[in-house]
This record gives C-alpha cells, sequence and structure tokens, in this order.
C-alpha cells in the first residue's frame, strides 16, 4: 500500500493527535476545545482559518498553487465530523475517555485526525491549483451539523464545487475501501405514536378500551408496510424501539407511547411509508376504541454519491491502496449520515475505509470501540491523492 512518505514520516505524531482527541471527546455542538485544537493546528500549518459556523465548526481554506481568487481556479471540500457519542468507555488504556458518560465510539477522532494529517501535508507542498477547503463538522450524531452548516451557508461563503467524505468501516479489511455509485447510507426518519383508550381495573378490560392491547397489534401491523407496500426491489426499514405504557401490574393505563425509526433510500419510499403508517396507526386504533396522535420526525436524508465523482474516489483509493483493494459493488448500508445534506447541495462521494475486524464485538457505537490507529496514514495519504487528482 503505497502511502505517502511524508504523512507516513508523521504518523506517530498523527497518532497523539487521535489519541488526544480520543481522551477529551465532546458531545454535538460542545466541540469547543476540540474545535481549539484543529483551529490550532490548522494555524500551526499556515492555514487560513474561519470558525464559528455551526456554532463550533472550523473551516480551513489551503491556497494551491494559483489559487481558487485566481479566474477559473477550482474550489474542493472535505469534510470531517469531530463529535462523540453518550455512551460510558469500557477500554482501559491510557487514552480512555476523561469525560464523564461520553467516547468516541464512531472513530470521528480518527476522522478529524486524518484530515488534519492532510492538511498539514497539503499546506507544505501545495501540488495542486486551486482552493481546498477542510471542514470538520460538528453534531454528526446528534443534532445535523451538516444541515446547520449548509444553512448557515457553507456553500455561499466557500465556493465549493465538489465536496468529499470519509468513514472507517469496522468488518471491511484494512487496506479495502468501498464506494457506491449511488446510495451509499439510508435515510432516517423516526416516528412517535400515542395511543389513549380507557383505562381502567386490569381483572375488568371489557370495561376498558386497552391501549396496550391495541399497541400489541400495531406494532406487528406497521411491518405489513415493509412486507405487503414496498416493492420488493426497494430497500426500506420499519422498527419499534420504544413502546411505554401502564406504572402497575392492576391497572390498565389510559395511554400507551410508540417510538422508532423508519430507514430507506427513495424519497418516493419515505413518502409512502409515512402514509401508510399514519393510515394503520389510525384504523388499528379506532379498531380497539382507541384514539391515535401520530408524529413523522424527518431525520437525515439518504446519502447519495455522484456516479462519476464515486468512480474518480476510487481512483484515489486506488493510488493508496492498490485497484484491486476497491469494491464498487458494495451494499449501502442502512445507517445514516448527515454528509447527506452536503451532497444535496454538491457532487461528491463519500467512501468507506476499511477498519478491519475488531474483537469483542467492538463495532460503531460499542462501548469498547477504538479507531485503528492504522488507517491515520491510509486516510491522510487518500486526501492527498485525490486533491492532487481533482486540482492537479
Amino acid at each position: 500500500m503505497p502511502v505517502n512518505n511524508m504523512i507516513a514520516d508523521q504518523a506517530d505524531e498523527m497518532r497523539q493527535w487521535r489519541h488526544f482527541l480520543h481522551t477529551h471527546p465532546e458531545l454535538a455542538f460542545e466541540e469547543h476545545q476540540t474545535a481549539d485544537f484543529i483551529a490550532g493546528k490548522l494555524t500551526e500549518f499556515g492555514i487560513e482559518v474561519h470558525r464559528g459556523m455551526a456554532k463550533t465548526g472550523v473551516i480551513g481554506v489551503i491556497r494551491g498553487k494559483s489559487g481558487g481568487k485566481s479566474g477559473g481556479a477550482r474550489t474542493i471540500g472535505l469534510r470531517a465530523d469531530m463529535d462523540a457519542l453518550p455512551i460510558i468507555e469500557e477500554n482501559n488504556f491510557a487514552h480512555k475517555s476523561e469525560s464523564d458518560g461520553v467516547m468516541h465510539a464512531c472513530g470521528h477522532d480518527g476522522h478529524t485526525t486524518m484530515l488534519l494529517g492532510a492538511a498539514k501535508y497539503l499546506a507544505e507542498n501545495r501540488h495542486f491549483d486551486g482552493d481546498v477547503v477542510v471542514i470538520f463538522q460538528p453534531a454528526e450524531e446528534n443534532g445535523g451539523g451538516g444541515k446547520v452548516m449548509c444553512d448557515e451557508g457553507l456553500f455561499d461563503q466557500f465556493p465549493i464545487e465538489t465536496i468529499w467524505g470519509m468513514h472507517n468501516w469496522p468488518g471491511l479489511d484494512v487496506g479495502k475501501a468501498a464506494i457506491q455509485h449511488g446510495a451509499s447510507m439510508a435515510a432516517a426518519d423516526g416516528f412517535q405514536i400515542t395511543l389513549t383508550g380507557r383505562g381502567g381495573h386490569a381483572a375488568m378490560p371489557h370495561l376498558t378500551a386497552d391501549p396496550l392491547y391495541a399497541a400489541a397489534s400495531l406494532i406487528q401491523s406497521l411491518q405489513s408496510v415493509i412486507s405487503r407496500h414496498l416493492d420488493p426491489l426497494d430497500q426500506a426499514v420499519v422498527s419499534v424501539t420504544q413502546c411505554h405504557g401502564g406504572f402497575t401490574h392492576n391497572v390498565i393505563p389510559d395511554d400507551t407511547f410508540i417510538e422508532g425509526t423508519a430507514r430507506y433510500f427513495n424519497p418516493a419510499v419515505g413518502v409512502m411509508i409515512k402514509d401508510r403508517m399514519a393510515h394503520i396507526t389510525e384504523q388499528v386504533a379506532s379498531a380497539h376504541g382507541c384514539t391515535a396522535r401520530f408524529e413523522w420526525i424527518e431525520g437525515y436524508p439518504p446519502t447519495i454519491n455522484d456516479a462519476a465523482a464515486a468512480d474518480r474516489a476510487a481512483l484515489a483509493a486506488a493510488d493508496v491502496l492498490g485497484a484491486g483493494s476497491i469494491d464498487m459493488d458494495a451494499p449501502p448500508s442502512m445507517g445514516a449520515e448527515d454528509f447527506s445534506y452536503m451532497l444535496q447541495k454538491r457532487p461528491g462521494a463519500y467512501i468507506w475505509l476499511g477498519a478491519g475486524h475488531p474483537g469483542e464485538g467492538a463495532m460503531l457505537h460499542n462501548a469498547k470501540f477504538d479507531f485503528n490507529d492504522e488507517l491515520l496514514p491510509l486516510g491522510a495519504s487518500y486526501w492527498v491523492s485525490l486533491v492532487e487528482r481533482e486540482l492537479g
């Protein structure tokens, strides 16, 4: 794997950055120390720094041999997420989280470090024409920081023509990458349902309208949206993840609350799911003598790669990993990403960088997860290859 030699030489330094970030994780829109660290490094590298977008976002602009302010020069954007998760870490190594109940369980510490490593190299060498905008985005896990940056004028303030993202991917071998020509990750909408009946004595159910019984029927009925209303050639998931009702063993409650998520790739499928769920909820509630309040919570849209950009990303990844290491036929994930908002604004591609097969079930969002430091020079080299290909 031909990692850039200068980046290979800074691998130990990058590891130190990553361990510092892992030790000091911060939640969505609270990444103040993280932002200070990133801005400090960019300034040290001689990069123009902009702060304050989406509260804690940090943006660096690296001018090439003929900067983007020159007529006709191009500008591309590279994005890394930097927030952590509300998880109590169960690791015991020296760089374990020092923030109570917060940890980097998705590898955003590594994503930030890889982009910082690439930024350092690009600032020192500038073997490209145009501008590179390095975007350190807050609140990917919760809060839609990508949308906030778009709403606050990311693409108005910076003339970015294409946008690029990357995620470490446990379960895929180190030295491999996966890139989809279209859908990469799903939309992530939510729903909340409150069933209201008539409570009473558990020994006299005939005098009640039992919302728990209605909820049991509704949870099963909602699965018919996928099994009987979705084209089998499409893909979608409806999962009920919470059901709460009642407060003691001998009382049928007045209300029951249901919550869950819907995942899909085609926006038209999302509309169908919402409409069918609302209809089924109303009818099942009525059949049990209850009323229902159905709320659909719009979340991240699907992450859709531009096909031509995906091909170019594959070539850049192949420069580092080798042509036989790039999977262009990998199925998309039902996970979600707010990089999707940026891809709605500009063409680009999102790639998965293989992180290997961790032990103890330590996949993403697991309390024993730790980013694989072997990826740091690989990811940074990918960014450099991409920039030099796009702006060479």
